[in-house]
């Protein structure tokens, strides 16, 4: 049947499970537009390329389907350049779909022309220039193949104007993938699996340290299992909050930079770590000379680039993290007991909680309003966060207890990210209760996103720690810098009760910490629109316990 490029693309995109893109439409990209007009693809229109990006990175992570977003050309594609990034930073299945100018003018400087393969070339798990509309499907199929597959990540799909708009007899088939280069991670190395059993019998003081990639691989029940049979301490990555839930007796929150004291302790005390779906960055580690001086490493990963990449590992096993673990576990007899490396565990979960103290100005504490969400949602809602001090308070004091319930931009640190993110994941999980952790510097950046939200009556909950700072950066500016607080005071600011009005969602101010529970009731019962609350927080208020940059983990800042 004769089809126009456009309708082909959108009939591939349904064959791979599509229901729902984010996009915003221009010149080059108009073709698949019309095409969409009379689809039974959702689309929802942002208001910005970014908060399209975002929203479809957090559609993914909370659906744990690819996420798709369309823009048009030039400043459109690149617009979506932070979001892509983002995503392969994180191991995000997205595909992005770029207008482009018509093939006669690419190379021209045509208006609103931009090469965007050559941009997203070092941020993508590959990218597509589409030359022939014959191509197409097959394309498509690649594209969604690689996003999905190994460790996920964002592929561009670049679509000139002229090869959407031509027509062609088109029929239906079955396409066979052969990319050379690029093969499935099947199996593991038995041998490697068997040897890593035996360690972990003969460790006295293991440590698992999980991150996204469990996450990923939908392997939380194999972790939990794991952990349980062996009795095995569980700390986490910021990526891999939910991979093992807060609640159980062996959580020892998250590790690194800003994590907890007890579980900083016990890498520093450990003779073995098993370190599963994670890539040692340097937020987690700090000085590497220094990090699990005492430990073997297992480390156990789909990307086997990872593997030895920052810190030398005794058995790695390079394979589907679900896989692995459950073989691991058909090997391992479960262990009763209490041991000593338990009670020590238990006198630092004593000696050091996570605690803060009043209010200098007798403002709200940020970490009481990330205590009285917890609180209220009992961890079973979808927390997104901005980046920032907000975000590390979410990950200290919100016990996620669920794989996809926390979603926040880790490798980045992408301001901006947690609203848009907020709306794809409502779009993904409309029964949950959705909820934004934001600064009122990170707001600020896709704030504009308040219009999607209205226009599709989502009711998600933005929670600004208003401190009027760039919060983080003024905590460093104080502790590294000699309090010089260099342009990183935001005391002019919107009135946010005002702009949500404006927009056509709920606002909400609180002053006063005992108004905290009753602001956030009163937010969820709004079904049918965005709520913003706007928390006037301590303004000075530090994110603690704290390594410094480059330090060892044993070598924290407060929370002592």
């Amino acid at each position: 049947m004769n089809m126009r490029g456009a309708e082909i693309l959108l009939h591939c995109l349904k064959e791979e499970g599509v229901d729902t893109v984010f996009g915003y439409p221009g010149g080059q990209i108009l073709p698949v537009y019309d095409a969409l007009y009379s689809s039974d693809i959702r689309h929802i229109l942002a208001r910005h390329e970014q908060g399209a990006v975002h929203a479809a990175e957090g559609y993914a992570r909370a659906s744990g389907k690819v996420g798709v977003c369309i823009s048009t050309s030039g400043p459109g594609a690149t617009n979506l350049v932070t979001g892509i990034a983002n995503a392969y930073m994180d191991s995000i299945p997205l595909v992005c779909l770029t207008g482009q100018v018509g093939t006669s003018m690419i190379g021209r400087d045509a208006f609103q022309e931009a090469d965007i393969c050559g941009i997203t070339l070092p941020i993508t798990k590959h990218n597509y220039l589409v030359e022939k509309l014959e191509d197409v499907p097959r394309v498509v199929k690649e594209a969604f193949y690689i996003a999905r597959t190994n460790r996920p990540g964002p592929v561009v799909v670049d679509l000139p104007r002229d090869i959407m708009e031509k027509v062609i007899d088109y029929e239906p088939g079955d396409i066979e993938i052969n990319l050379r280069g690029y093969r499935v991670m099947k199996g593991y190395n038995a041998g490697q699996v068997i040897s890593a059993v035996e360690m972990i019998k003969g460790a006295e003081r293991p440590v698992i340290y999980c991150g996204g990639g469990v996450i990923n691989a939908n392997a939380a029940a194999e972790l939990t299992e794991l952990a349980e049979k062996r009795k095995i301490p569980v700390t986490n990555t910021l990526m891999g909050i939910g991979s093992f839930p807060a609640d159980n007796y062996l959580y020892l929150g998250m590790l690194g930079m800003h994590g907890t004291r007890y579980a900083n302790y016990a890498i520093g005390e450990s003779d073995l770590l098993i370190a599963v779906g994670v890539r040692f960055d340097d937020r987690v580690t700090g000085h590497l000379d220094h990090f699990a001086p005492h430990a073997k490493v297992i480390h156990i990963d789909i990307d086997a680039a990872e593997i030895g990449k920052n810190v030398v590992v005794d058995i790695p096993i390079v394979g589907d993290v679900k896989e692995v673990l459950a073989a691991i576990n058909q090997r391992l007899d479960a262990v009763e007991g209490y041991s000593e490396w338990h009670k020590t565990i238990d006198r630092w979960k004593e000696e050091f909680p996570m605690r803060y103290g009043p209010s200098a100005e007798g403002r709200i504490m940020p970490q009481h309003v990330v205590e009285m969400i917890y609180e209220l949602t009992g961890g079973e809602a979808i927390i997104t966060t901005e980046v920032g001090q907000n975000q590390m308070w979410a990950a200290q004091y919100y016990r996620g207890k669920h794989p996809r319930s926390f979603i926040s931009s880790g490798g980045l640190g992408t301001m901006g990210y947690g609203f848009p993110a907020a709306i794809g994941a409502k779009i993904a999980c409309p029964d949950k209760v959705v909820i934004d952790i934001a600064g009122d510097g990170s707001i600020q950046m896709n704030i504009q996103e308040l219009g999607t939200a209205a226009q599709y009556r989502l009711p998600v909950i933005i929670c600004i720690l208003n401190n009027q700072f760039l919060g983080m950066v003024r905590q460093w500016q104080g502790l590294f810098y000699g309090g010089r607080y260099s342009f990183t005071d935001i005391e002019h600011q919107p009135d946010f009760v005002k702009l949500a009005e404006a927009y056509g969602g709920v606002g909400i101010r609180v002053k006063d910490a005992g108004e905290v529970e009753a602001a956030l009731k009163q937010a969820m019962e709004v079904k049918d629109r965005p709520v913003i609350i706007d928390f006037w927080v301590e303004r000075e208020a530090n994110v603690y316990p704290m390594v410094p940059p480059g330090a060892a983990l044993s070598n924290m800042l407060g929370g002592d």
